[in-house]
């Protein structure tokens, strides 16, 4: 028994010890990859504000475009009103006469 608890604490502590080297490693291991990281995700960044103005162009001429097509859209509607109000009144004028 007296070997027990002589032999036990001094297993624990060369336990907690190999735990505690086996953590510094790991924790400087992520830091190295934590700072490849980093330098990977700003070159994206970079990369991706260097494409800022060619979106902000595109941006543009969609809505130019969009513009284009309502002004389209809504002079036909007009055009298409106007027949049909037409025929609707010439119709009406026949009904009473």
């Amino acid at each position: 028994m007296e070997t027990v608890n002589l032999f036990l604490p001094i297993m624990l502590y060369m336990f907690g010890i190999i735990l505690l080297i086996v953590l510094i490693i790991l924790g400087l291991k992520l830091i190295q990859i934590l700072d490849k990281v980093d330098r990977v995700v700003d070159n994206i960044e970079g990369k991706v504000n260097s494409l800022n103005s060619a979106f902000s162009l595109i941006d543009k001429a969609t809505d130019k475009i969009a513009l284009l097509s309502d002004n389209v859209v809504n002079a036909v509607s007009n055009v298409t009103h106007r027949i049909f109000k037409r025929k609707k009144n010439k119709e009406e004028e026949d009904y009473y006469e």
